[in-house]
């Protein structure tokens, strides 16, 4: 029987033996259910000794570690997710479907490597495609300290806090057979089993939420979380399949650094293989080939990589894709099936996409009803038609999608398919961007305006609980809402009345939206829903413009002052301001949303040289006064902005205890660099005089 914990401020010695026996009996569990596959103990024996360390960290909060097994619940939502740069550059894989493409990526190699042509072919390491969302982990010391999506290759975004709580990355590296190095950047997959999936799609059909269409969607969505407790609830699992860097170890082969990652406590794909012909590798592609159905993950082919690391740095890499890499994709799953009609589709931002509604078929497993027809232009180019044999696959084993027509000889085929001139749903004169054909009534468009509240709504935008997608869909259908404006007109006796909804839970959303009658410049910016502006340059729209008028009445040669504005993104945002349509919305919503509503917090005009707005700054290790977070918010407050990664554009680094490889880094370039005192002594100066009576500046009309 566990003992009980007493409630002493010092920890005696015993409590701390035990919790430390009892993150490394969790840790040990971990790793042979994640990485060995071989569990010792049942769920609920494991479930006990999760439950005692709980017991004693919440008896004695100051033994809480980053890197204990209880920290995988979530931490506080964020308003945004930072963009980080990669340790190291994660490239595209060059791919085939062709078989004969192995045998010329092997002679490729051997010429890169100048080996002799009857000497002995280099051996090769085999490994599944898998199909998730590719992820870099960075350990420092042993520790996990960051986790980036791959994003374009060369910075990505930061997800720390949600991969925290996937129960298959470790927080700590295992050391019991070779000592972690000083840094690991490990590149993997995060992924959802098809069977997990299903358990999920299930749950949220159960609670009347809107199903995912795949694990990949369902897995990047619950990756990217602003709400790191929502990440938690999902199923989603780990597995790491190539090392980026390493500083303090070192490997002559990959096959020695995937036997490295396993020791280290991070799980890695099953049946990694090596080979040193093309017809093992084949042999290895037709294999998984045969098993792909009966497998619990998607996978859409094998990758081959050279296993000697000296070679691999001779080879290089392009641009684009590393040149000792191949990945051998599988032939996409097909059927024909006949389309009954073309449906259009009018999205949130106003696109509208042409979709086959389809004879029902089943494809790789799944019962596929409608695919994509992308745009006008794809449409034209395969000219499919209504009425149509077509051959249909999941791209990507995914994403259903028309692949061709399939001739019928003697069979009258229907008049080509035409984009009307008018939008379906508002009669709107559409027009035409590139391949695209939209709708530019943004908001007087029903069909947008469900997804427009939506977005309005979000965490990033005004952060209205309970205002979700069947909400919206109810109020734009019963006509409750004909314009965004009108949220503000809700009132609780008509909110009662629609499906679901009580006279509490209306009150609640009621409630819910008087509280965001007054809100941040850059969460209603953000609302909006201005193309291509997102939570970050939102943000910087408002520190740098500060009132709403401002930003409506700049320019493209004055927006492109700001830092991360182009030529391309002024011009949608000057030409989404001046559309007439948009300014009335606009107009009719301030000014519904009640007397100055939308505000951004004034700047210290007397700060001197204090002052630090347009500053980049960047904080690192631990604070005692304040999380990290709280300090971001206080410095974009006074103008400034909060980034994770130091490079030559950063101003100021605050350096908090166990400040690591950023402190270095900042030392190298030459960058300012302060304790958490002197950011609190500057931080008094900067905010004493902002006259916490007056509130923060609000915004004039228009």
């Amino acid at each position: 029987m566990a003992k009980k914990v007493d409630d002493r401020t010092d920890p005696a010695p015993e409590v701390l033996r035990e919790v430390e026996s009892l993150r490394e009996k969790i840790r040990r569990h971990d790793y042979l259910y994640y990485v060995e596959g071989t569990p010792e103990i049942s769920d609920d024996a494991y479930d006990a000794l999760f439950r005692r360390l709980r017991e004693l960290e919440e008896a004695h909060p100051e033994l809480v570690t980053p890197d204990s097994p209880t920290q995988r619940v979530g931490a506080e939502p964020r308003d945004d997710l930072p963009t980080i740069r990669h340790t190291a550059p994660m490239l595209s894989l060059d791919s085939s479907q062709e078989p004969e493409e192995v045998s010329r990526f092997m002679d490729r190699v051997r010429r890169g490597l100048a080996l002799e042509e009857e000497g002995p072919d280099p051996a090769y390491l085999l490994q599944p495609k898998l199909d998730g969302v590719s992820i870099e982990l960075v350990y420092e010391d042993g520790v996990l300290v960051r986790g980036v999506t791959r994003g374009n290759g060369q910075q990505g975004e930061g997800v720390t806090d949600n991969v925290r709580t996937i129960a298959s990355v470790p927080l700590r590296l295992r050391q019991e057979g070779r000592p972690a190095p000083d840094l690991l950047a490990v590149r993997g997959e995060v992924l959802m089993k098809l069977s997990a999936f299903e358990g999920l799609n299930q749950r949220l059909v159960e609670e009347g939420s809107e199903p995912y269409a795949n694990p990949r969607n369902a897995t990047s969505g619950a990756l990217r979380q602003l709400d790191s407790s929502i990440t938690a609830q999902r199923p989603l699992e780990f597995l790491a399949f190539d090392i980026l860097a390493v500083e303090g170890d070192a490997f002559e082969r990959d096959e020695e650094g995937v036997r490295a990652l396993q020791s280290w406590g991070l799980p890695v794909p099953e049946r990694v293989r090596m080979a040193s012909s093309a017809e093992e590798v084949l042999d290895y592609h037709l294999a998984f080939a045969r098993d792909r159905d009966e497998l619990d993950y998607e996978i859409d082919g094998i990758v081959i990589k050279l296993d000697d690391w000296a070679g691999r740095e001779r080879l290089g890499a392009t641009s684009h894709h590393p040149r000792w890499a191949l990945a051998l994709k599988f032939e996409p799953r097909k059927e024909v099936t006949r389309i009954e009609r073309i449906a259009l589709q009018v999205g949130r931002t106003g696109v509208l996409t042409p979709v086959a509604l389809l004879r029902p078929v089943e494809v790789g497993g799944v019962t596929v009803s409608r695919a994509t027809l992308h745009n006008r232009e794809e449409l034209e180019r395969k000219d499919v038609r209504e009425g149509d044999l077509v051959r249909v696959q999941r791209a990507g084993d995914v994403i259903p999608q028309v692949v061709e027509v399939v001739p019928e000889d003697g069979r009258e085929r229907a008049d080509a398919f035409r984009m009307p001139e008018r939008c379906p749903n508002c009669d709107t004169p559409l027009v035409s961007r590139g391949p695209f054909t939209l709708c530019p009534n943004r908001f007087g468009c029903a069909a947008q305006l469900k997804g427009r509240i939506v977005h309005f709504a979000s965490r990033g935008g005004l952060d209205i609980e309970g205002l979700g997608q069947e909400t919206a869909a109810l109020l734009v259908e019963r006509k409750m809402v004909v314009e965004l404006a009108d949220l503000f007109d809700l009132e609780v006796e008509e909110v009662a009345e629609l499906p679901g909804f009580a006279e509490l839970s209306a009150s609640n959303l009621i409630e819910a939206i008087a509280e965001r009658r007054r809100t941040e410049l850059r969460r209603f910016l953000f609302g909006l829903g201005i193309p291509e502006v997102g939570a970050t340059v939102a943000r910087d729209l408002a520190a740098h413009f500060r009132t709403l008028g401002a930003i409506r009445e700049a320019d493209r040669e004055t927006l492109e002052k700001v830092k991360g504005i182009g030529p391309k993104m002024s011009e949608l945002i000057v030409e989404f301001f001046r559309d007439e349509r948009n300014a009335a919305a606009i107009d009719e919503v301030v000014s519904r949303m009640e007397e100055l509503s939308v505000y951004e917090p004034a700047p210290d005009e007397d700060r001197g040289s204090s002052d630090i707005a347009g500053q980049t700054w960047v904080f690192t290790g631990g604070m005692e006064s304040m999380t990290r977070g709280e300090a971001k918010k206080r410095v974009e407050a006074l103008g400034a902005r909060a980034t994770s990664s130091v490079s030559g554009a950063t101003d100021v680094v605050v350096a908090g205890e166990g400040a690591g490889s950023k402190l270095e880094k900042a030392q190298e370039l030459g960058i300012r660099i302060l304790d958490e005192s002197q950011f609190l002594e500057l931080l008094g100066e900067m905010e004493g005089g902002t006259g916490d009576e007056e509130g923060p500046a609000e915004l004039p009309d228009g």
